[in-house]
């Protein structure tokens, strides 16, 4: 099995910054529209064989694992800015209570992600340049990672003092707690579904991660 790095995979899709995904798709057998509607996800799946993987093949030598992340940005007043916040992985409630941060799933996933920064014009838009690509490269005595762990430990804090649900979406600058999924009530079923939550990269942090890489 090729194994292609973080560090390759990054090299790799610098390459094509600029470039139209969507005029990169067929030379992998990828239709960015499936039946007149928009194949959900057709860009990740561009990005990995670019970056030289095959799909859900990501292994790295030291046996960690990183994936690509593509990130929206649009133009508001003449600036592309990211469109919305991202997210980093589920919360598990009783991992949250035991692990601190520098061993927790959050700081394991950010500091493998592959940020690539995409255009977004529009919900039907037929392309999609690549803009950017970027890394969370920080040591973890950076100023903005112990301010990420600011956060991190705040709502860890609060989720051992006042359980689960009191978890929100406003606690945190740069990452937050919210919740993720359905939610509401089952049709079929009548039943509420469960509640899930998510960190989630605020704009702001996605944001900082990309000017620091250019």
């Amino acid at each position: 099995m090729k194994i292609v790095t973080r560090a390759t995979a990054i090299k790799n899709l610098k390459k094509y910054i600029g470039k139209d995904l969507a005029k990169l798709a067929p030379q992998f057998g990828i239709n960015p529209y499936l039946n007149g509607k928009q194949n959900k996800g057709w860009k990740g799946l561009v990005l990995e064989r670019l970056a030289g993987l095959q799909t859900n093949v990501s292994k790295a030598p030291n046996g960690l694992t990183y994936e690509l992340k593509s990130v929206a940005f649009h133009k508001i007043g003449g600036a592309l800015v990211p469109k919305e916040t991202m997210a980093i992985t589920m919360i598990n409630p009783e991992e949250l209570k035991a692990h601190s941060f520098f061993e927790s799933h959050v700081w394991a996933k950010l500091k493998t992600i592959v940020f690539c920064a995409v255009q977004w014009d529009g919900k039907n838009a037929k392309g999609s340049k690549l803009l950017s690509v970027a890394s969370l490269d920080f040591s973890e005595d950076d100023d903005l990672i112990k301010e990420i762990k600011t956060d991190y430990d705040f709502i860890r804090a609060k989720l051992i003092k006042h359980g689960f649900t009191a978890l929100t979406g406003k606690d945190g600058e740069w990452i937050q707690a919210r919740t993720k999924g359905i939610g509401g009530i089952n049709p079929r079923t009548g039943e509420r579904r469960p509640i899930t939550r998510a960190f989630y990269a605020r704009t702001k942090l996605v944001e900082k991660i990309f000017e620091t890489a250019s």
